[in-house]
C-alpha cells in the first residue's frame, strides 16, 4: 500500500516511516502541509497519515482538501488535549486518529484495517 506521511517533526516522521517500510508499505514523506498536498496529487496514495499542526497548511486543511474530491482514508495524528481539533477533523472527513505519543504497533494495526478495506 502507498502511504503518505505528513509530519513536521523529523523524529516522528522517521519513526513512522521505519515502521511502515518494515510492514512492507511504499512510503512518501511530506514535511509540511503544502508539500503534502502536492505529493498527494502527484502520487495518489492509498492512505494519508497527517499531523494536525504543520507549517503552511494544517492537517485539518489537508483533510478538507482531500475529502473534497477523494475517498482516500486519512489518519490524523494529534497531541494530547486537542479533542476539539480531533472532532473537527472527523467533521471534515478524517477516518481515524491517534493521540501522540502512540505505539508504532497500534498505528500498524490501524493501517492494516484500511488495507483490508482497500482490497475488497
Amino acid at each position: 500500500m502507498r502511504v503518505l506521511i505528513a509530519e513536521d517533526d523529523e523524529l516522528m516522521l522517521r519513526t513512522v516511516e521505519f515502521r511502515l517500510k518494515k510492514d512492507g508499505h511504499e512510503v512518501i514523506l511530506a514535511r509540511d502541509g503544502r508539500d503534502a498536498l502536492q505529493k498527494i496529487e502527484e502520487y495518489q496514495p492509498d492512505l494519508i497519515i497527517s499531523d494536525v499542526m504543520m507549517p503552511y497548511l494544517s492537517g485539518l486543511e489537508i483533510v478538507a482538501a482531500v475529502k473534497e474530491n477523494s475517498q482516500t482514508p486519512i489518519i490524523i495524528l494529534s497531541g494530547m488535549g486537542q479533542e476539539d481539533i480531533v472532532l473537527e477533523a472527523f467533521r471534515l472527513g478524517a477516518d481515524d486518529y491517534l493521540t501522540k505519543p502512540f505505539s508504532p504497533n497500534e498505528l500498524s494495526v490501524r493501517i492494516k484495517r484500511f488495507a483490508v478495506v482497500n482490497q475488497r
